[in-house]
């Protein structure tokens, strides 16, 4: 089987995007980072092939996602992006820059919601 995740060949770029990140991948990872988030494991700039995603628990094969404006012009990618990762059984979860900083608990609500299992 293939290694997907984590490339050794996509090590430098991972490292550039955590050490650059924008303000509200910060916000976002105050409320992830040290399993905080209901004792979830999430990594920061985590690569699945080609791809890397924002953030990433591995326990439920979750990515997360945050729009921003460059995001409006590349339509097509992410979906092709997205489309990947789901054939993959990644499930994939977008939120915008506007909803993290106008209300991160509806955000962290939005990701219990999509990741708890039905009952």
């Amino acid at each position: 089987m293939t290694l997907l995740n984590n490339k050794i060949r996509l090590s430098v770029t991972r490292k550039e995007l955590r050490n650059n990140s924008t303000d509200t991948e910060k916000i976002l990872w105050n409320y992830l980072k040290w399993s905080k988030f209901h004792w979830l494991k999430f990594r920061r700039q985590h690569s699945i092939d080609r791809y890397i995603v924002d953030f990433y628990c591995t326990k439920y094969k979750i990515a997360i996602e945050i729009d921003w404006n460059v995001h409006i012009d590349r339509q097509e990618y992410d979906d092709l992006r997205t489309e990947y990762l789901n054939a993959c059984w990644i499930k994939i979860i977008r939120f915008t820059n506007d909803e993290i900083v106008k209300d991160i608990e509806k955000v962290l609500n939005k990701l219990f919601l999509f990741i708890r299992p039905p009952y």
